[in-house]
């Protein structure tokens, strides 16, 4: 029998979710694939928008769900921006934002997400000064960000907010969850800044990502993407009950928040070790790194040949950088030992 591939470059949790939402598949009955969701007789878009409200201390009808993060990105887009209209985007981001966009007709402008000493940060003084000049109407920021693993902190996503009032701010947290798991944030800012979105998912942090379940919190200024956004007939009801599975399960994803981030320590310092390699800090499920421009395509084949796949970047500012989806403790163990092996037979060590 052919050896699996390893994948560690789609940023997916190899963990796997929680035993208690394999359970929910063993025991779920006709109700949960036959018949429509009835929770609107409540007064209430469902079971899990209902528990969402209650976790983070917010308003129900403020709870938005979706298929995903990117369904819910696509929503707040699709419903905000409209043809010519400008969208702030990081740069050193996920592509996805700018395709979006362009599917609007929109206009991407880019403001800088620069690099650090050990990690990446947002320059919100650049930021500012973009959306002075472009008059957004939205504004998309990503924390902890894809591929750059950097996050925002409260501070300045706060003075971004007091000073873009005018604009839709859409803050993408599909990588919540790995550094912090605080909550009552939340509530407080969606209070205060009316034209606020906050989007998360069960993808990453859960390992749910084969459900496409994610869920979004909304401003009041923000019942148009509300409204936009409404399932009459309901949502996904085994993905409900595997989200609420999830939630209710935080031993197992904080001992598995727990391992990785001993990986990733492991990681800053073994790459750390060998000259022309560097390993950015993260907040997320993954590490950039810089690998000398030389020794990219054979670093890619010698990996291919092992059977492990990690993510080469083309993209501009990022040629020569790779980013490390972090794996079970194994996987990250061997591609260490790979990378490592690499380095020897080409002489780097």
């Amino acid at each position: 029998m052919p050896e699996e591939i390893t994948y560690l470059d789609r940023n997916e949790n190899n963990y796997g979710p929680a035993p208690a939402c394999y359970e929910v598949l063993r025991t779920s009955t006709l109700e949960y694939f036959s018949w429509y969701s009835k929770d609107f007789v409540r007064g209430v878009k469902s079971v899990l928008s209902e528990r969402l409200a209650k976790e983070f201390g917010v308003p129900e009808n403020s709870v938005l769900l979706g298929y995903g993060a990117e369904d819910l990105l696509k929503q707040a887009v699709h419903c905000y921006l409209a043809k010519d209209e400008t969208i702030l985007i990081p740069t050193h981001s996920w592509w996805y934002y700018k395709s979006i966009a362009s599917e609007k007709g929109g206009i991407s402008v880019e403001y800088p997400i620069v690099p650090g000493a050990d990690s990446f940060a947002y320059d919100v003084e650049s930021l500012l000064r973009v959306a002075a000049q472009h008059k957004p109407r939205l504004i998309l920021i990503s924390s902890p960000n894809n591929p750059t693993g950097n996050s925002l902190n409260f501070t300045d996503l706060g003075t971004i907010l007091r000073k873009t009032t005018n604009a839709v701010i859409v803050l993408d947290e599909a990588y919540w969850g790995f550094a912090s798991r605080q909550t009552n944030d939340i509530k407080d800012l969606i209070s205060e800044f009316p034209n606020l979105i906050i989007i998360r998912t069960f993808s990453k942090y859960y390992a749910l990502a084969g459900i496409r379940i994610g869920f979004a919190f909304l401003g009041k200024n923000l019942t148009l993407l509300s409204q936009y956004s409404a399932r009459y007939l309901g949502y996904n009801r085994l993905s409900e009950r595997l989200a609420l599975a999830a939630l209710d399960s935080r031993d197992y994803y904080t001992d598995i928040g727990r391992k990785m981030v001993q990986d990733k320590e492991t990681y800053y310092r073994e790459l750390g070790r060998i000259p022309g390699f560097k390993a950015y800090r993260s907040d997320a499920n993954f590490i950039l790194a810089d690998v000398p421009a030389q020794w990219k395509a054979a670093l890619k084949d010698h990996l291919a040949q092992k059977k492990m796949t990690i993510k080469f970047f083309n993209e501009a500012h990022l040629e020569n950088c790779v980013r490390i989806t972090i794996g079970t403790q194994e996987q990250n163990r061997r591609l260490i030992e790979e990378i490592r092996a690499f380095a020897t037979e080409k002489k780097i060590l």
